[in-house]
């Protein structure tokens, strides 16, 4: 094997580890954020955000080949945007 495919391939490694990383680190703050919305009392109205992000992150079939995780990074964070503008809800009457 060549010297730069064996340096291709460790580069393309190491950065499908580092993707893959944020996404099991943007799932495990999703998951934490709909314990603390369920501790806090609030209703998780938007469940079904939480758990199809949790299966598009799971599932085989994406719109980007599984090595480029972004895609699934994408989906993750809207779900946590959504679950925190949720927390947050309609402002309090006089503010």
């Amino acid at each position: 094997m060549s010297t730069e495919l064996t340096v291709f391939l460790v580069v393309a490694a190491v950065l499908a580890a580092v993707t893959l990383g944020v996404a099991v680190v943007l799932l495990i703050r999703l998951v934490r954020t709909r314990r603390a919305l369920r501790r806090a009392g609030l209703p998780v109205e938007r469940q079904w955000v939480f758990w199809g992000a949790v299966a598009y992150l799971l599932l085989p079939a994406d719109l980007l080949p599984d090595p480029v995780y972004l895609d699934d990074i994408g989906v993750l964070l809207l779900a946590l945007r959504s679950m925190r503008s949720a927390a947050d809800g309609p402002p309090a009457p006089g503010r």
